[in-house]
């Protein structure tokens, strides 16, 4: 950003916040705003980068691969090698996904890299239909480990789940519960597929006050119909 002249970078900047802001709860407008910061400057990492990681969460993985080889060439990063793979998967290609994992990149990547080069690969596996190698990808030193690190929840529910795929039930019950116990800022649905494993339903509140109102309502209609029955009745006995 410090190439380009103060006001430009300024209003570069300003679409780069909104895209994070917007990037997990409305994907479509981060992506809007992140088209405008590319109109702008194009040429900056640090923006080609922003629009990969909105066109990634539209589902647009052509889009999004081409940004991010945009930002790895200038940068010379092997940070977005990860989701490079994932978005490889997104376009049908989970060969290439593996090879991915595979390359050298990987030995670059820090820890959390490594971790999520290693979901992708064990998703390429599901993708082709190899749970049991799916599975296999998963089992890790990071995954057996006790200490709970920002990937491990993920990490615990990614296994869980191509456990249950493979019909390892009971397995796959105690490592749903073990992503739950990780989870402390509620980035899966472990807790809710433990408790519909479990056979738990759960009702929505809102509901329960929608149909608490209803009732109510019901009750109260019933009782005015009543009133009404009751004067038009002892005006009939009048007349």
């Amino acid at each position: 950003m410090q190439s380009l002249p103060k006001g430009l970078a300024e209003d570069v900047a300003k679409n780069l916040v909104m895209v994070a802001r917007l990037i997990d709860e409305d994907p479509e407008g981060a992506y809007g705003y992140s088209k405008v910061a590319l109109r702008l400057a194009s040429r900056v990492a640090a923006v080609r980068e922003a629009a990969g990681f909105a066109a990634y969460a539209n589902q647009k993985y052509s889009e999004a691969l081409a940004e991010f080889r945009a930002a790895r060439r200038m940068t010379g990063n092997v940070e977005l090698w990860p989701v490079m793979a994932d978005c490889e998967r997104g376009l049908g290609r989970p060969e290439k996904a593996l090879d991915m994992a595979g390359a050298p990149e990987v030995h670059k990547l820090d820890k959390a890299g490594q971790v999520e080069m290693r979901l992708v690969a064990a998703g390429a596996r599901r993708d082709m239909g190899q749970l049991d190698a799916a599975i296999v990808t998963l089992q890790s030193p990071e995954l057996a480990s006790a200490s709970v690190q920002p990937w491990t929840a993920r990490l615990r529910y990614a296994y869980a789940d191509a456990l249950l795929a493979a019909g390892r039930e009971d397995e796959a019950r105690e490592w749903f519960a073990k992503a739950v116990e990780s989870d402390k800022d509620g980035s899966t649905d472990a807790s809710d597929r433990l408790a519909e494993m479990d056979g738990v339903e759960f009702v929505d509140a809102f509901d329960e006050d929608e149909a608490e109102d209803a009732g109510v309502t019901e009750a109260a209609d019933s009782v005015v119909e009543d009133e009404e029955a009751g004067e038009v009745g002892e005006g009939d006995l009048k007349d």
